[in-house]
């Protein structure tokens, strides 16, 4: 089976992010394999270990993504390839990175394509369905169990706290919902072995594509952290003046009721 996982280097959201002359500042930053991307490559795995075949992780973006495709290879892919933008693309959407793994994809016969639901840093959760879209194969998003038999599929996919099975066939885009599996750890033997498996890096030449074909649909306004939180306000006497006041309250300063 030719198993594919689309994968995105994303800020860790456990570290303190500052912003700087109107973008997120990257010095110091730790950057981290997208968590729900963690959740794809796992099951990548486990379906090339239960029916066979090879797992090719695609990332597209810098250079420094290398580290988190190597993470990617230790976990037991056997397979990267980064598609580097850094020089061609000054500005990059969803649109852009979707249409740059769609023509990656559109001769390498893939049998199953699997993406994180959303990534933290952006969450719009457009990638995975616009690459199937453009690729004209069948998509299911958030998903939490993956059953292959032969080129029929079962999924069970998450909504909105219940779950809907649906069936399909392959060639098929699947997004990968927490709950699907539990990530592995690279493992001390995986990290030496990932160091000698392939890495392939690519331009945008090499898809022969260039910045026209992949320009950005959507523009960055401003970027801002949210506000901080006030402190929260202890209400005191009796209970029915609490209800009253916290009425009051929600009505006049939260504007909620």
């Amino acid at each position: 089976m030719n198993i594919f996982v689309l994968l995105k280097r994303t800020f860790d959201t456990e570290e303190k992010i500052t912003i700087s002359n109107g973008s997120i500042n990257e010095d110091g930053a730790e950057f981290i394999i997208n968590p729900y991307d963690e959740y794809a490559v796992e099951e990548a795995i486990q379906v090339r270990d239960e029916h066979g075949g090879e797992v090719t992780v695609v990332s597209v973006g810098s250079e420094e993504a290398e580290k988190q495709l190597r993470t990617a290879l230790a976990m037991g892919a056997d397979k990267a390839v980064l598609i580097n933008t850094e020089d061609d693309l000054e500005h990059a959407d969803q649109f852009s990175t979707a249409k740059i793994l769609a023509e990656y994809l559109k001769d390498k016969e893939a049998d199953l394509i699997i993406g994180g639901n959303v990534a933290i840093d952006v969450g719009s959760g457009q990638v995975g369905p616009r690459v199937a879209d453009l690729l004209g194969i069948p998509y299911v998003t958030t998903i939490t169990k993956l059953e292959i038999n032969g080129e029929n599929v079962t999924v069970v996919r998450d909504v909105e706290g219940d779950s809907e099975v649906i069936e399909t066939k392959l060639p098929l885009l699947v997004t990968a919902q927490q709950g699907l599996n539990e990530p592995r750890y690279p493992s001390l033997p995986g990290i030496m072995k990932a160091k000698k498996k392939p890495l392939e890096e690519l331009e945008l030449d090499d898809l022969d594509l260039d910045e026209d074909d992949v320009e950005a649909k959507t523009k960055t306004i401003e970027v801002f952290l949210p506000p901080k939180k006030e402190a929260g306000r202890i209400l005191e006497g009796e209970l029915t003046d609490q209800v009253s006041e916290l009425v009051n309250l929600l009505h006049k300063e939260a504007k909620v009721v």
